[in-house]
């Protein structure tokens, strides 16, 4: 594997707004797989229950003929449906992802990626949501669309005092 010359975006300090729980924690600690995408926070609706993102994709992401492999597409496309899904999530929820579809309708190159992610259905238990991922000229390069479930993270138990 090639490292890029290129810095991927840390976590930074959180922009003003008033960010839903799942957007504030990616500024506060970003996975490692999200960092490693490159992925930068555009904006968030929690109404509209959307996201953008960018992803500033390097050459570590390619394959061996220049294009963007495509797994990493679909943990581009993952990421940003993740995120969508996530926004009305209180501390402690997560959305694990339970089925992922991608289409690849073009080759992926390296450079700035606009990921835009959308919740379809949300239910008590289970969302619906749908992704797309275009280059810089705004050119349509995956479609994709996931199940993702809603889990509440168990609090860790202190040991009784004896």
């Amino acid at each position: 594997m090639t490292t890029s010359d290129e810095p991927k975006p840390a976590a930074t300090a959180m922009p003003k707004g008033n960010w839903p729980p799942n957007i504030q924690a990616v500024f506060k600690r970003m996975a490692p797989a999200s960092r490693y995408l490159g992925l930068e926070i555009v904006s968030a609706d929690a109404q509209a229950r959307a996201v953008e993102v960018a992803f500033n994709a390097g050459p570590e992401l390619c394959n061996m003929w220049g294009g963007i492999q495509g797994g990493m597409v679909a943990a581009m496309l993952d990421d940003v449906m993740s995120l969508a899904v996530g926004l009305d999530l209180e501390w402690g929820q997560i959305s694990p992802t339970l089925e992922l579809k991608v289409s690849m309708l073009a080759p992926a190159r390296p450079g700035r990626i606009t990921g835009r992610g959308r919740v379809i259905k949300r239910g008590k238990s289970v969302g619906f949501i749908e992704g797309e991922l275009l280059d810089a000229e705004g050119n349509l390069l995956a479609t994709a669309s996931s199940t993702a479930t809603f889990v509440t993270l168990k609090r860790k138990e202190k040991p009784a005092a004896e």
